[in-house]
């Protein structure tokens, strides 16, 4: 229940222990068509490049910043969460210029910020966090951003890292020119292959680039060998991650998109509810909370690595603390796929308040509870 990786869902470990084939046997060729059509799925996409990436989020991250930003180019990228530095340092080793729009952490991204910054900077490609797991922080306002952006003739990169399979996302209706994401978060699949989407214009770009990008194996224009009609060897695929991602886009597209928003919504809103009850505050203004990461404000006088501590030694449960500005703030509580299920809100909330009264917390933990069973069933 922390930031993630979340509960990977039983059939997905059992896709992972089924016979390796090659990677360029047909039987996987097959495979590969489908999770791009069911990552097209995920995604709200009809993007003909849509693959996963060999290596984690942060591979799917690179690749995508790595191939856009041309060195000399300006990069426009967020200040309000961790995950917008990142961001920035991926941005500089591609050789970008990077400037910044700002906000504070625990807030999002303001368009009229976002219209100034282009109307002083210009930049090229402008990257933001659709789901800042350092926050809790959900950006509202997606198409505005891209509209702005697009004004400017600058391509856009969106952080789904944590929003994937759990939140709201439609990359060709809001008109994001790249996306990536994470497979260990709302998608309850172990880290390994990830989801990485371009639409036309931004693989034009790839494509037309006047000097390679600098890493040779994120680099699309050769991965596009592999992943596209030509099939060609570029590298060895991690066969099992494969595996289990197709596993657990088939549970995505068996629940239904739209259906597993709101179940992320339901389940997420019973635990940030009854944990308001019981006299938490939820960091972020209800207007852009972020149902699969719930960043919960740490009461006065309240150790929260203890608390964390406590609940890992106690319940076998885990829960995060804050990161970078709001280390020592906040409680990050995961809410993300297989993890988003009421069992594990109802063994939480109660493990949560015992932790917090045994550092003698101000907390009212029957109220909290009380909301618990109207929303869920008894506890």
């Amino acid at each position: 229940m922390g930031p993630g990786p979340s509960d990977v869902h039983p059939r997905v470990l059992r896709a992972m222990s089924t016979p390796l084939v090659g990677h360029l046997d047909p039987s996987f060729v097959e495979i590969m068509d489908e999770v791009q059509e069911l990552l097209r799925y995920t995604f709200r996409t009809d993007n003909e490049w849509t693959i996963p990436v060999s290596g984690t989020g942060s591979a799917s991250m690179e690749a995508a910043i790595g191939n856009l930003v041309e060195p000399g180019e300006t990069v426009l990228v967020p200040t309000n969460g961790y995950f917008g530095g990142r961001m920035e340092s991926m941005a500089e080793r591609a050789g970008g210029e990077v400037v910044h729009v700002d906000a504070p952490w625990g807030e999002p991204l303001d368009p009229a910020d976002v219209e100034a910054a282009f109307a002083e900077y210009q930049p090229d490609v402008f990257g933001f966090v659709h789901a800042e797991t350092s926050t809790g922080v959900r950006q509202p306002d997606v198409p505005e951003l891209t509209s702005i952006a697009h004004e400017h003739d600058a391509y856009v990169i969106a952080d789904c890292v944590t929003s994937l399979g759990g939140v709201e996302l439609r990359v060709d209706e809001w008109d994001i020119d790249a996306a990536y994401s994470g497979p260990q978060k709302c998608l309850s699949c172990p880290p390994g292959a990830s989801p990485l989407t371009l639409n036309d214009r931004a693989m034009d770009k790839v494509l037309s680039r006047e000097e390679p990008a600098r890493s040779w194996y994120l680099d699309l224009s050769l991965l596009e060998g592999y992943w596209g009609d030509e099939r060609a060897y570029h590298h060895t695929a991690p066969i099992t991650n494969v595996y289990a991602l197709r596993e657990a886009l088939r549970l995505v597209a068996e629940e239904g998109i739209e259906r597993r928003w709101a179940r992320h919504r339901r389940v997420a809103a019973a635990l940030k509810d009854s944990l308001s009850a019981m006299g938490l505050a939820l960091n972020p203004d209800e207007a852009y909370w972020l149902p699969s990461l719930n960043a919960m404000e740490v009461p006065a006088g309240v150790d929260d690595a203890a608390v964390c501590e406590y609940l890992l030694d106690r319940y076998d449960l885990e829960i995060a603390t804050g990161l970078g500005d709001l280390e020592g703030e906040i409680f990050r509580i995961g809410c993300m796929g297989h993890s988003a299920r009421p069992a594990n809100v109802t063994l939480l909330v109660p493990a949560l308040a015992e932790a917090l009264e045994a550092q003698g917390a101000d907390i009212d933990p029957d109220a909290g509870l009380s909301v618990l069973r109207d929303r869920l069933g008894e506890v």
